[in-house]
């Protein structure tokens, strides 16, 4: 498992902090008093079965949902509702998706780069040649003139990566970035994802890789109908899960490292 100094994260408030949030769709509790917290250089995954309200916690995360009730702060400032302030929020959060998300009419290059200058006001040559920095650093460079449609699946999410980056983010959210990829792309954006999180990168990561979870994550979460059931170090949760809820998920699947 990969270490960072705990008291290099006290030394700044959290990065990511949910505190007591509920979420309904209609009649249905589908995030039940969640806390939870990320701070600077970790990362955090959070596993469990379909349908245990991982994916809403992260669009929530970047108030691409609202709560119900509770708070969650980045950086130690609430969300923001509306408006210009959410919109600088969410420039501070980057966020991959299951279905990458890339705009079809736009180059690789093109997708990279357009957040950066709209939002960031970077030249073009300087968005480019960040853009530029980051394909190579996910390992794409040479398919920057490309449209999305002429990559794999795995090109496309490492390209989702990158635009995210592009931002210079304080936190990237994956909400179960391989889930729709061939299982012989995984290793190609999970690798990715391991370089981010050894070179500090903060990363809260929804995922059903529970080879990812125990050898990258410092933590980890497990939730189940809408609660977090249970939390600890990799070692701990994987080989002594305290819950019967956890120990009855784990039974289930496959541990492995991709």
């Amino acid at each position: 498992m990969l270490q960072n100094s705990s008291a290099d994260r006290r030394a700044s408030p959290p990065v990511v902090m949910v505190d007591h949030v509920h979420k309904y769709f209609g009649a249905k509790h589908v995030l039940k008093d969640v806390s939870l917290v990320v701070e600077a250089s970790e990362v955090v995954a959070i596993i469990g079965p379909s349908g245990s309200g991982k994916s809403t916690l992260c669009r929530c995360i970047n108030r691409l949902e609202r709560i119900d009730k509770g708070t969650i702060e980045i950086d130690g400032t609430p969300l923001p509702e509306e408006g210009k302030a959410l919109a600088r929020m969410r420039s501070d959060v980057g966020m991959v998706f299951q279905s990458f998300n890339l705009f079809a009419h736009k180059t690789i290059l093109q997708n990279v780069t357009l957040g950066p200058m709209r939002v960031r006001r970077l030249s073009k040559a300087d968005a480019e040649a960040r853009a530029l920095a980051l394909l190579e650093r996910v390992g794409i460079q040479d398919q920057a003139g490309k449209f999305p449609t002429e990559l794999s699946g795995g090109q496309q999410q490492r390209a989702a990566i990158a635009r995210a980056l592009a931002m210079d983010p304080k936190v990237m959210l994956f909400d179960e970035p391989t889930s729709a990829l061939d299982p012989e792309v995984i290793s190609e954006v999970l690798n990715v994802m391991e370089g981010l999180a050894a070179a500090g990168t903060t990363m809260l990561v929804v995922t059903h890789e529970m080879g990812f979870a125990r050898s990258v994550a410092h933590r980890v979460v497990f939730m189940d109908e809408g609660e977090v059931v249970e939390v600890g170090e990799p070692h701990q949760f994987f080989d002594a899960p305290t819950s019967a809820r956890a120990r009855n998920f784990l039974s289930k699947v496959v541990s492995h490292r991709t």
